[in-house]
């Protein structure tokens, strides 16, 4: 697995994220939600970079020339609820990508334990295609891991890109072991050192759906 953190260089990503972790500002939710869905834009933009081209001719107004065109054809997947607004960040930029969606969650044993389950996916076939998966946190890798299991079921795509925009070193490690392929690649905007007795990450920002859509009961 190929490792992406994109906090190793400064940029304006980082105005983003110091917006959605400050307690003072990620309350306002439509704010919080903008500036995930920003995040997702300056993300789709560096995976671009890594994607295959073809040259096009282009007819203008006063002659032709060639440019360079992403040729894959790329599948956007998503967790729920959390991911939405990343989605859309990505959306905005691979408009044309096929879409895809699964809802995973946390089923509590007790305060500290919990299962991981995969409740719903919806998706076109993404055999041969390039799947790029994301979700704004990255706690533990067990969502990941089975959302992109989820996923498999629908074909074997030539290549899986996952982004998240804060990723704990426990979650990095984890997929490490169980997702270590030579064809995945996990892009990251942060990488927080540890979790919570909660499997939350810290400093993290909290609970990126809450803060999107309001707390659920």
């Amino acid at each position: 697995m190929t490792i992406h953190n994109l906090s190793d260089q400064n940029s304006l990503l980082n105005q983003f994220l110091k917006e959605i972790r400050n307690v003072d500002i990620q309350t306002d939710r439509m704010r919080f939600r903008r500036n995930i869905e920003r995040i997702g834009e300056v993300m789709a933009y560096e995976i671009s970079k890594a994607l295959l081209y073809s040259n096009e001719e282009i007819t203008t107004p006063l002659g032709k020339i060639e440019l360079p065109i992403p040729s894959e054809p790329i599948v956007l997947g998503t967790i729920l609820r959390a991911g939405l607004p990343f989605h859309n960040g990505f959306l905005h930029y691979f408009d044309h990508a096929e879409n895809a969606f699964v809802s995973a969650y946390r089923k509590y044993k007790d305060a500290l334990k919990f299962d991981i389950f995969i409740e719903y996916i919806a998706s076109p076939s993404i055999a041969d295609k390039t799947l790029i998966i994301t979700d704004p946190m990255l706690a533990t890798g067990s969502s990941m891991e089975l959302a992109v299991g989820a996923l498999l079921t629908k074909g074997s795509p030539a290549q899986i890109h996952i982004a998240t925009i804060i990723s704990s070193q426990p979650a990095i490690d984890y997929l490490q072991q169980h997702m270590g392929n030579d064809n995945i690649t996990l892009w990251t905007a942060a990488i927080d050192p540890e979790l919570n007795d909660h499997s939350y990450i810290l400093p993290g920002l909290g609970d990126a759906g809450d803060l999107a859509f309001g707390e659920k009961l």
